[in-house]
């Protein structure tokens, strides 16, 4: 039984994204139903458009699955048309954190621990009026070293598996991403948006603002850069992607396990300094060369990124 403290707690809206994957919808939605928070907050899904006719029939199962699934709370949004994830995005977060001030978000690719909601929505109270806090994260990178650690760590960089914000926030979010452009000449600025250059952001900004790529995640990682956000990330990874199975718009298929979810013994620990260490940078920056491959892929990827630099920049000349 939920006692009446817990009741009477006021959770944070959850919004779910889901387009044409039933069978990821429903092992989410099992997930988060294991959550004692789930059925006490506000729920949301927001259901695209199929793209053509051969998305007609996953899309209408996709839906039927979210209409049917138990929830006290819980709205159905429906597009007619086909929106893409990074407007559905967009448009879902600003609608919801408008009338509820602050958000807890999802897509249909994701599987969260037990711990999830209570996790995301005690951070969401403990830092709802500290500026420098701009996202909770739920996903950690895989770090072993993070294992045994039961606090909570800032980090500059934002992450788009499972995570939360206020609309004070929110409210910076350039969807122009105005001034990426400066990335182009600015060295300094250019390696601080990579995190010490050890992930190419700055090149998944350039592809976005060419039109190679639609994603709202790397405007959203540079709105938060240009204000000297921060990002309060687990020691541990409460979010699993099961995207990567060929099946999702911007999963490819991988073989890679990204993360271990591990419930922690006792809820994690929040800091009252608000600020990154430089050894938890340091075992970050590690994580994230890993995630970009062996030394002579991310030399490759350097090369590559640098030639896309210099052809952007005389473009725009």
């Amino acid at each position: 039984m939920i006692n009446k403290d817990f009741e009477n707690i006021d959770f944070a809206p959850i919004v779910l994204f889901a387009f044409n994957r039933p069978e990821h919808l429903k092992l989410t939605l099992y997930a988060l139903s294991q959550n004692a928070e789930f059925n006490l907050s506000p729920f949301f899904i927001y259901c695209d458009g199929p793209r053509s006719a051969v998305d007609r029939l996953s899309v209408d199962k996709t839906r039927l699955i979210a209409n049917q699934w138990p929830h006290p709370n819980k709205t159905v949004i429906e597009s007619d048309i086909n929106l893409g994830l990074a407007k559905s995005v967009i448009y879902g977060v600003t609608q919801i954190i408008e009338t509820y001030g602050k958000v807890i978000v999802l897509e249909d690719d994701l599987v969260v621990d037990g711990a999830f909601l209570n996790y995301l929505n005690r951070a969401l109270r403990k830092y709802e009026n500290n500026p420098k806090v701009m996202q909770i994260s739920a996903y950690m990178f895989p770090m072993p070293e993070f294992l045994k650690r039961l606090e909570a760590l800032f980090l500059p960089n934002i992450s788009s598996w499972g995570w939360a914000t206020w609309s004070r926030a929110w409210s910076f979010f350039d969807r122009n991403a105005v001034n990426w452009e400066l990335l182009l000449g600015d060295n300094e600025m250019r390696r601080a948006f990579d995190v010490n250059g050890s992930y190419a952001y700055s090149d998944m900004l350039f592809r976005q603002m060419m039109g190679k790529i639609d994603s709202w995640a790397i405007r959203w990682n540079w709105s938060v850069h240009r204000c000297s956000g921060l990002v309060l990330y687990p020691p541990v990874s409460l979010v699993k992607n099961i995207g990567f199975d060929g099946s999702g718009t911007h999963c490819a298929v991988s073989n890679f396990e990204y993360t271990q979810m591990e419930s922690k013994m006792g809820p994690i620990e929040f800091s009252e300094d608000v600020q990154v260490l430089k050894d938890d940078m340091v075992c970050i920056e590690t994580a994230l060369k890993r995630l970009s491959g062996p030394a002579y892929i991310r030399f490759m990827k350097w090369i590559s990124n640098s030639l896309r630099r210099i052809r952007l920049k005389y473009k725009l000349r």
